[in-house]
């Protein structure tokens, strides 16, 4: 599967068989998660979160409603709920902060810009019935949003002097596209990257919008990939379209279809995946400490994975694929003709499953990870899940029963 994922027809070892859904009992030990809070206040399925600093968070839905939480209260009789917006006029599918102009912007059938206090600022037209799945910030008080097919690019107009008015101004569309855009990200400070449902990706230049690179191999059959694979591949759209991605200094983590892919940035090569990682296809991924990784799915779990190491046969470097087209994959052929030599063995890894978060009906849409307060998951069941350390929220919930003993006088020292 994928063979133009990790480059050329033939896979390296260890990643060529068939991975069968992996499996976790109810002793999920290296699982920190075990309390979560249902939080209601949305009517429809709840499609994107967005992190506003170190403890808030907003989501939206298709009902049409913005709601701002506050991840750090753990007690909900104090009020979780900081802020609830519902003047929108469609389905609310992203939203996004601009720190820098201290404004932020969703995107349904409109494209919204609000102030810090949640007053509407301006508006553009009615889009289309599709609608701005995602949407990205770029150079030049410019943003991204991905349209169905199309990427268009709306300029803000800023308040001036002679002007006290924001404005938004639509400035280009992007048609290159041949399916629906699935995934949008800024790679860098040079270029932007889309994903289609067909597996197309594209990497754009961020100041004149041009194409860079654009990786649709899968698509033509040639003598190094199997001609049979081709056709069953485009049968199954699903098992290739490109949801999310995301990456550190070392690796870039895909989401491709039902499957997780880590790529080694060093070694310029797949390192490990799970071709089955859910049921069904892989909405979000995100790296968490400790060399964890977290995902979710159209089946509704949300999965813990855990990279680690092991030795394995030498495998060929793979340059080619997707991943090279930042640069990742380009390597000096003379140059690397020693290295080859003398390697031996080379390290691989394996994701091994050690956590699965029940609690969610239906898809979940995609989550937020924040290091002291938990892990925030949306759902189309309609419901928002914090999950919490359980550890962690034992030992603060002792420390507040021992601060309350003492303000009240009834903790005693023994002698």
């Amino acid at each position: 599967m994928l063979r133009w994922l990790i480059g050329g027809g033939r896979e390296p070892q260890g990643l060529a068989e068939k991975s069968p859904l992996q499996t976790i009992g109810e002793e999920q030990t290296q699982n920190p998660y075990t309390e979560l809070l249902v939080l209601k206040a949305h009517h429809d399925i709840v499609r994107f979160l967005v992190q506003l600093d170190d403890y808030r968070f907003a989501s939206a839905g298709d009902d049409g409603v913005v709601v701002v939480w506050n991840a750090q209260v753990w007690n909900c009789d104090t009020g979780r709920q900081v802020q609830k917006v519902s003047c929108f006029q469609s389905t609310v599918k992203c939203l996004t902060v601009l720190q820098r102009l201290d404004i932020w912007l969703s995107g349904g059938n409109d494209l919204c810009v609000w102030n810090r206090k949640l007053d509407l600022l301006c508006k553009t037209s009615h889009l289309s019935d599709t609608g701005i799945s995602a949407l990205i910030e770029i150079p030049k008080n410019c943003v991204v949003a991905a349209v169905g097919k199309e990427l268009i690019i709306f300029r803000l107009v800023v308040p001036t002097e002679g002007s006290l008015e924001w404005d938004i101004l639509e400035v280009k569309r992007l048609l290159d596209h041949q399916d629906n855009i699935l995934s949008l990200a800024n790679v860098n400070d040079l270029s932007f990257v889309t994903g289609s449902h067909v597996g197309e990706l594209i990497i754009w230049d961020i100041l004149d919008w041009t194409v860079q690179a654009c990786e649709r191999n899968f698509w033509d059959p040639s003598p190094q990939v199997d001609t049979q694979q081709e056709i069953k591949l485009c049968q199954k759209p699903n098992d290739i379209s490109i949801h999310h991605f995301t990456w550190d200094e070392e690796n870039v983590f895909a989401a491709v279809g039902r499957g997780l892919y880590v790529y080694n940035l060093q070694m310029k090569r797949v390192i490990a995946c799970q071709k089955t990682a859910h049921d069904s296809s892989v909405l979000h991924v995100a790296k968490l400490p400790n060399r964890q990784l977290i995902s979710c799915s159209e089946d509704g779990s949300v999965r813990i994975w855990e990279l680690r190491e092991k030795q394995q046969l030498a495998a060929e470097p793979v340059p080619t694929g997707f991943f090279n087209m930042w640069g990742f994959g380009k390597t000096n052929k003379q140059a690397s003709q020693p290295v080859k030599k003398q390697q031996e063995n080379v390290t691989s890894c394996l994701l091994e499953l050690v956590g699965d978060l029940i609690g969610h009906s239906s898809s979940v849409e995609m989550f937020l990870y924040f290091e002291d307060h938990g892990l925030v998951t949306c759902s189309a069941d309609h419901l928002i899940i914090l999950w919490k350390n359980g550890e962690r929220e034992s030992r603060l919930r002792s420390l507040k029963l021992f601060q309350k003993l003492e303000e009240n006088g009834d903790l005693y020292l023994a002698v």
